[in-house]
Formats: structure tokens, C-alpha cells, sequence
């Protein structure tokens, strides 16, 4: 990638949309206060943040690795807010 002279310059990003999604799109941004354009480049900065981290590639040493698996398989201390979230419903479940 090329560094522009202007990091902070704005560009324009067109997209095209039905518009079933473009009101689905503006009623998500109504509730967050949001104008489409913001929440739109949210959600898409979002996305694409976690389709490059999920490619990213980390190398460690045999013991760091065996740190880490320690800390995966041992079980979290039981607490009352640990027992209140295994109980509560997820929302697309109530």
C-alpha cells in the first residue's frame, strides 16, 4: 500500500443497494443516533478488521504455546456473575 500525502483526506465510497437493505441499514443507524454513512463505514471497518486478523499468522516457541494451552484448559473459578451469564438467555433465544 502507498502512504497517501493526506491520511486524513476524505474519499467518496460508492455502493449500490435494494432498498429493503438501504432501510434496514437506516433503521440500525437510527437507533445508534448514527447518519447511514457512519454506521455503514463502522460495520464495513469492522468487517474488514476481522477478515484480516482471522489471517493473521503467529508463530511462538514450544514452551509459550504450552502456556497457552495450559490456560485454555483449565476451567474458570465458579462465580455468581459466571453462573448468571451460563444462565441467561441469548436474545434470539427469549
Amino acid at each position: 500500500m502507498h502512504a497517501q500525502a493526506n491520511e486524513t483526506a476524505s474519499v467518496s465510497i460508492n455502493i449500490r443497494a435494494k432498498a429493503k437493505q438501504r432501510d434496514l441499514i437506516d433503521q440500525a443507524a437510527e437507533r445508534l443516533g448514527r447518519s447511514r454513512s457512519d454506521f455503514m463505514l463502522e460495520a464495513a471497518c469492522r468487517e474488514a478488521e476481522d477478515v484480516l486478523l482471522d489471517q493473521a499468522f503467529f508463530t511462538v516457541d514450544d514452551g509459550t504455546f504450552a502456556q497457552f494451552q495450559a490456560l485454555l484448559d483449565q476451567p474458570l473459578p465458579p462465580t455468581d456473575k459466571l453462573r448468571r451469564l451460563l444462565k441467561t438467555k441469548a436474545p434470539w433465544e427469549q
